[in-house]
């Protein structure tokens, strides 16, 4: 589709991209949304079966663990390098300039801003409309990863599909946050400094919702992220998110992941609440 618009829309790629950003979603809906009207006539078991499997494939928290691990395990064999090649699977920005401390952060911050795109925001969307809502924000949310970027290349061919990623995140990623800092108290981390970071810091980046969730991971942990990293060669001035109360170290990785699996478990219980609210209206 890129390829289409940036030849018929060549000189309104802004427009352009919001027909690719539309046809996009609408693909992405309709087929799961078909598929679960065909299953559902079948049997009303074997379509909630189906759209139990659908929604499934929607939620990424196991996948950002265990792609976060590999950078953990690489630390404990002491290869930097292998760590390197992990971390660069799962961020944006280059990986060749990073030191020790710099991977980890780096895998602290996916973990971190993912919480949310991955976990909390296909949940909660779910809970409004079950499985094919669930594919229209992925949808949104991975052209946003894809083409959302504010290089000459994708400036404006990718805008629609980076300002509907940030409307569809904007509840979420700071209901994440907030579920992250009571996730720390829970885990015996900092939930005060957490609440005072997020307070703090929860506007610092060129995302209104990145800085969300980064800034109640790092308060948790007592560490700073984010600063300035270098996308396709060229360096992005970026504010620190959180206090360096102490050193980033390795096991930062595993705690990131453990306040991804507590706020995890207490969004499930609000998206629930949710779709039961939503199921007793529409019934």
């Amino acid at each position: 589709l890129e390829k289409f618009v940036r030849k018929r829309f060549e000189s309104h790629l802004a427009i352009g991209g919001a027909v690719l950003a539309v046809i996009v979603l609408l693909v992405s809906t309709s087929v799961p949304l078909g598929l679960l009207i065909l299953c559902y006539r079948v049997n009303v078991w074997f379509g909630a079966a189906a759209e139990g499997l659908l929604c499934y494939y929607m939620l990424a928290a196991r996948c950002l663990r265990d792609e976060s691990m590999k950078v953990y395990r690489a630390f404990l064999e002491n290869d930097t390098e292998k760590a390197r090649r992990a971390v660069s699977m799962i961020v944006g920005r280059d990986t060749k300039p990073l030191d020790r401390s710099g991977i980890i952060r780096a895998a602290v911050e996916t973990v971190a801003e993912n919480t949310s795109d991955g976990v909390t925001a296909p949940m909660l969307y779910m809970g409004l409309g079950g499985a094919p809502l669930s594919f229209f924000y992925k949808a949104a949310n991975t052209m946003d990863s894809m083409i959302g970027y504010t290089n000459e290349k994708y400036l404006y061919i990718g805008r629609f599909a980076a300002k509907l990623d940030d409307v569809l995140n904007f509840i979420p990623s700071r209901l994440t946050a907030l579920l992250m800092i009571v996730s720390a108290g829970i885990m015996r981390m900092d939930m005060k400094n957490a609440w005072k970071i997020w307070r703090r810091d929860r506007r610092k980046h060129a995302s209104p919702n990145s800085a969300q969730t980064e800034a109640a991971c790092a308060g948790a942990l007592g560490i700073r992220l984010a600063g300035d990293a270098s996308y396709f060669g060229r360096i992005v001035k970026k504010p620190y998110i959180g206090d360096p109360l102490r050193a980033v170290e390795t096991e930062d990785i595993r705690r990131a992941n453990r306040l991804l699996y507590g706020m995890a478990f207490f969004g499930w219980g609000i998206c629930m609440a949710v779709w039961l609210c939503v199921t007793a209206i529409v019934w």
